[in-house]
């Protein structure tokens, strides 16, 4: 069930919190910082949420403003839901909290999903003026700089220099370690088409 939980605090954490403290309810932002999903891709994205418990918080912040839901046109006719303006304002917050958190140590049976990586990935890369499509499970993301920035966003690009199918997991790998998409090519973690040490090899 929803909550109505506040601090009751006139600090603008507090009130913060108030908004997007929940459980989960960040991890749902972080899905979100690379735009648009089905209810189905953010349960999927987070195995250890109910379907109640999400569809509970998403329900939460779009009251609060935070997201936004709309349907897709034909022939998708699916809802989607995505960040508010004023939920885009997260992201900066969302990616600091993320850089904290690192040197907490991973639990044992942790889940990675493709959003944390890709995140990861557009923080870390320069893909130059190559366009790369990149297929994590059954989900397909085109990777590209524009105007000094590298822009991840789902779907097919329109042409591609490269392409990479994997899991997020593996990705995570390859991008702390470029040297290992041979074994990974090999043991069939990974496929390939064209030359990606743009995509995988890190520059900041």
């Amino acid at each position: 069930m929803p909550t109505n939980r506040s601090y009751v605090d006139a600090c603008g954490i507090a009130r913060a919190l108030d908004v997007i403290g929940e459980r989960w309810a960040l991890l749902l932002v972080r899905e979100l910082l690379l735009g648009p999903q089905r209810f189905v891709d953010l349960r999927r994205a987070l195995p250890g949420a109910s379907s109640n418990l999400v569809a509970d918080r998403l329900r939460e912040m779009r009251e609060r403003g935070v997201i936004s839901r709309r349907r897709l046109p034909p022939p998708a006719g699916s809802d989607v839901y995505e960040l508010s303006e004023w939920g885009r304002e997260l992201e900066p917050i969302v990616l600091a909290l993320g850089g904290w958190g690192i040197r907490v140590p991973v639990p044992a049976g942790a889940t990675l999903s493709a959003s944390s990586v890709l995140l990861y990935l557009r923080g870390s890369v320069d893909p130059g003026e190559r366009t790369f499509r990149v297929q994590l499970d059954d989900r397909v993301w085109t990777v590209r700089a524009e105007g000094g920035e590298v822009v991840v966003e789902p779907g097919e690009p329109q042409r591609a220099d490269g392409s990479l199918r994997t899991d997020p997991r593996t990705l995570n790998e390859l991008l702390a370690d470029p040297a290992a998409l041979p074994s990974a090519i090999a043991d069939g973690r990974a496929e390939t088409v064209g030359d990606l040490t743009r995509l995988i090899s890190r520059v900041r």
